[in-house]
């Protein structure tokens, strides 16, 4: 469908943005329900981020999601937040609406942390009274960790090479949720990670470790097998078949990519701005082609 006059845009705010499979998700999900949409990249450097949001509503944008450096940074900026994203301090989708007599309302959620769980669930793996392990104590671990106690896990267990970080984020959720009992930081060594893991049901990698182009890392040592009860989710998802994810059914472990968390949050964030169900699969495919999977 041919850009015109109708088109209606949405994008992505961060920096960089180049490498990003967004684009072609949305841009594919438009195609296949023959939508006049079209998702850019929107690349805005530290500092500029109010001044992007406001573009957004200027130059008549629906939405946009937010990646990093600006999903805690673009808070202030916007007009309304959402529960989910209160909960989670960042967002990671915005929502521009116009009413009747022009008034422009530019609204922040956050569809990470439910992202996580749909693709969790999806993989075969219900969080309900169950306990996890995270290794990692970033963006991406806070909306694991916040996902993990919104569908009701039995106890989190986060660990970092910082300690001082996991136990940031830890008390930053639990004063969020109102519920820290269920929430522990340990410095992630070797031994922490194998015994806690041993203990837990479900063990997710929220760090870059093992994405392209090293994909030669893992969180797991080599000389320890990954415990065979245990589900292991690996955020990463360049390359698709992570070396983690390899250890895991080696193992005998369930292992559950990181492609379907992208997938499961950018759906509920298109549904937010078209109103229309999202092809899920449609977006699958394409991500796993522009992957060259």
């Amino acid at each position: 469908m041919a850009i015109d006059g109708h088109t209606q845009l949405v994008g992505l705010i961060g920096w960089p943005v180049e490498h990003s499979l967004s684009p072609a998700m949305h841009n594919g999900a438009f195609a296949a329900l023959g939508l006049n949409w079209r998702y850019v990249p929107l690349p805005v450097p530290p500092g500029q981020i109010e001044a992007a949001v406001k573009g957004l509503a200027a130059l008549g944008f629906r939405g946009a999601n937010v990646t990093v450096p600006h999903k805690q940074a673009v808070v202030p900026a916007l007009d309304t937040i959402a529960p989910d994203a209160r909960r989670l301090g960042a967002v990671n989708t915005i929502v521009v609406e116009r009413s009747e007599d022009g008034e422009v309302t530019i609204g922040g959620y956050n569809t990470d942390a439910r992202g996580f769980i749909a693709a969790l669930r999806e993989g075969g793996f219900d969080p309900q009274g169950r306990s996890a392990v995270v290794v990692g104590a970033g963006g991406a671990a806070r909306a694991v960790v916040s996902g993990l106690l919104w569908s009701g896990s039995g106890g989190v267990t986060v660990l970092n090479r910082t300690p001082e970080r996991a136990q940031a984020l830890i008390s930053d959720l639990g004063r969020r949720s109102e519920d820290a009992s269920r929430l522990r930081a340990l410095p992630l060594t070797p031994e922490n990670l194998i015994a806690s893991a041993r203990a837990a049901d479900l063990l997710v990698n929220a760090t870059t470790v093992g994405m392209w182009p090293h994909v030669g890392g893992s969180i797991w040592p080599d000389t320890v097998p990954i415990p065979a009860h245990l589900t292991v989710f690996d955020l990463v998802y360049n390359p698709l078949e992570t070396r983690l994810l390899r250890q895991a059914r080696e193992s005998g472990a369930h292992a559950v990519g990181g492609l379907g968390m992208l997938v499961r949050q950018g759906a509920l964030a298109f549904e937010m701005w078209t109103g229309e169900p999202a092809p899920v699969e449609v977006m699958r495919e394409a991500c796993e082609q522009a992957l060259g999977g």
